[in-house]
């Protein structure tokens, strides 16, 4: 067992695994190094001290309108959003007891993207019109699989079968919406499907930004019952008779997350299933931090955005094919890991 730095203040205490926080520290400053880097680039490009002086608020009105108005959205975006996947990631893995799920493979992303395209479609792509029908969507897609897959806890692979089969579906639901929509429409809700963080602006980082403030702090609170919750559905019931609510009320918190997510820059595959293994195989340790789960994600994020910007110029690819390059091999071993060794993680 890792060494454990223990915060008491009152009644209130709080144990953190020393590890786990170097290695949350080295990947958020990761993530915020890959950001500004990728500010600096560009058909304009701005030195490094530039973009410090102009984010201070002593830059030019050129440096401004560069930085401030058109770069640094898009890298905000990219780094909340992936701090939202990734924490999303590690709550539901931990409450399924399951390497494999994540909001993605589970239909949870597949259920926003088809609320968003709705609205999309109906509406316009105003950030209000889309956070709502996001947020639904995830949130009907949540429902109908704990619905269907809990029977007593979520045991095996039924979690994910049940989760694949709503992702289908959603799925079908926005391709037939886009088949039946006006031609710009449909290619802008299809660009949006792919996941990308191009054009993002200040609006597009309200979403997430407003999830992370609001449910990541209720679910690092909540966190600490996942204990309870890892030693077995009835144990937990004996040990702590609300323990329902708690699952229930982190289930929404990564359902928010990933949603939010989804609204900010769509559904960039993969990454809430990567960002947890990672934490996991560095830490070896078999629950993911939290923290650590989510500068996990917001650095993988940040660093596909680059890699798309800039790998393939002059054409820009977007940041959800190079995640899922990425992601699907990984999804792809841990299949292979947990039908070696006959369980689901």
């Amino acid at each position: 067992m890792s060494a454990q730095l223990v915060l008491r203040r009152g009644p209130v205490s709080a144990r953190w695994s020393v590890r786990g926080l170097a290695l949350g520290a080295t990947v958020w400053a990761g993530a915020v190094a890959v950001a500004l880097w990728a500010i600096t680039l560009g058909e304009y490009p701005v030195p490094l001290p530039a973009v410090l002086e102009t984010l201070a608020g002593n830059g030019t009105l050129i440096t401004y309108d560069v930085v401030v108005t058109h770069r640094l959205p898009r890298a905000l975006t990219g780094v909340l959003v992936g701090a939202a996947f990734g924490a999303a990631g590690a709550v539901l893995q931990r409450l399924a007891h399951n390497p494999l799920v994540s909001p993605d493979v589970i239909g949870i992303n597949a259920g926003a993207s088809a609320g968003a395209v709705v609205m999309i479609l109906g509406f316009g792509a105003s950030a209000a019109w889309v956070t709502g029908g996001a947020l639904a969507g995830a949130a009907v897609a949540a429902a109908a699989v704990y619905t269907v897959a809990y029977r007593n806890g979520f045991a095996g692979y039924r979690l994910v079968l049940v989760g694949i089969g709503v992702a289908a579906m959603s799925s079908a639901a926005a391709t037939f919406m886009l088949g039946r929509a006006d031609v710009n429409a449909a290619y802008q809700a299809t660009v949006w499907m792919v996941g990308s963080l191009r054009g993002r602006s200040w609006p597009d980082v309200v979403p997430v930004g407003v999830a992370l403030c609001v449910l990541l702090p209720l679910v690092l609170v909540l966190v600490r019952r996942l204990g309870v919750l890892e030693l077995g559905d009835d144990l937990a019931r004996a040990l702590s008779p609300r323990i329902g609510r708690a699952r229930v009320a982190l289930l929404a918190g990564a359902v928010g997350l990933s949603a939010a997510a989804v609204a900010s820059a769509g559904p960039v595959g993969f990454v809430a299933l990567v960002a947890p293994q990672i934490v996991r195989r560095v830490l070896r340790e078999r629950s993911p931090g939290l923290l650590a789960s989510a500068g996990t994600g917001a650095l993988v994020v940040v660093t596909a955005d680059l890699v798309a910007r800039t790998a393939f110029t002059p054409r820009e690819l977007p940041v959800g094919i190079l995640t899922a390059l990425v992601g699907a091999p990984v999804l792809i071993a841990l299949l292979v890991r947990a039908h070696r060794i006959g369980a689901s993680g």
